[in-house]
């Protein structure tokens, strides 16, 4: 069951990147590139615990695992969130440290040894494996579960947020919407509470819970921009942004 909730996850991942790839192509926006480059890194690091499951670990793919599922994805998406509801110009301002922020944490993740051995079965725990630091030549630099805490707390903040006052602005008004950001908050907190599980000896609930987080935020995402017409990457964050703008005049 824990494989197959992974193979299902990190598949619909895959469908939702190439969607939202296609809406960049069609329209060249900042948040669609920041959503795209977000989905992606979930699907890799999705396909890394595929193959942990399926394979075993190895130092190789846990760290594509971890780097990719912890560190990577959430800053990017919560870059997107900024370009549809505050503006692209902000979030320009924001992407560049970002994916400063992003490039560092891969090499710290694939440069600090591994503190533990890894697990044969089940899916190996952060803190088990990786430490906060990490001495290189006397140096002493963040490590891989820093960068994870921070992607993880501040992204979520920003995504959450965002959602939490569209919800507000539309609470009697366009309902649709609000329940749109609430499935959206809740794939945010999902692969959250699935690393919780891990943290307590039940990895069987990561891949569930991202399965799960994957498929609210695509059906918050579905709700969104409805079914009749090709969806547009964000339309979830566009509609709120012209509410408000309707609200104000």
């Amino acid at each position: 069951m824990e494989l197959v909730s992974g193979i299902v996850a990190a598949t619909v991942a895959s469908a939702f990147t190439v969607e939202l790839w296609l809406s960049w192509r069609a329209r060249r926006r900042l948040h669609a590139e920041a959503w795209t480059l977000a989905f992606a890194a979930y699907s890799l690091g999705t396909w890394a615990l595929v193959a942990g499951l399926a394979f075993g670990w190895s130092a190789t793919s846990f760290r594509f695992f971890y780097f990719f599922g912890a560190i990577a994805n959430i800053p990017l998406l919560a870059v997107g969130a900024i370009a549809l509801v505050v503006s692209e110009r902000a979030a320009r301002r924001f992407l560049a440290p970002t994916l400063l922020w992003v490039v560092v944490g891969f090499f710290a993740t694939f440069l600090a040894p591994l503190s533990a051995p890894l697990l044969h079965d089940g899916v190996p725990e952060g803190s088990d494996v990786f430490g906060f630091s990490f001495v290189i030549d006397a140096l002493t630099l963040p490590g891989p579960r820093m960068f994870a805490a921070v992607s993880g707390a501040v992204g979520s903040v920003v995504i959450i947020g965002l959602s939490l006052g569209t919800i507000v602005r539309n609470l009697s008004g366009n309902r649709r919407l609000v329940w749109a950001n609430i499935l959206i908050i809740g794939g945010v907190l999902a692969p959250a509470f699935g690393g919780t599980l891990t943290a307590f000896g039940d990895s069987a609930g990561l891949s569930m819970s991202l399965m799960i987080g994957i498929t609210l935020l695509w059906a918050g995402y579905r709700m969104a921009t409805g079914s009749r017409r090709q969806p547009v990457s964000g339309e979830i964050w566009e509609i709120s942004v012209r509410a408000l703008e309707e609200s104000e005049r």
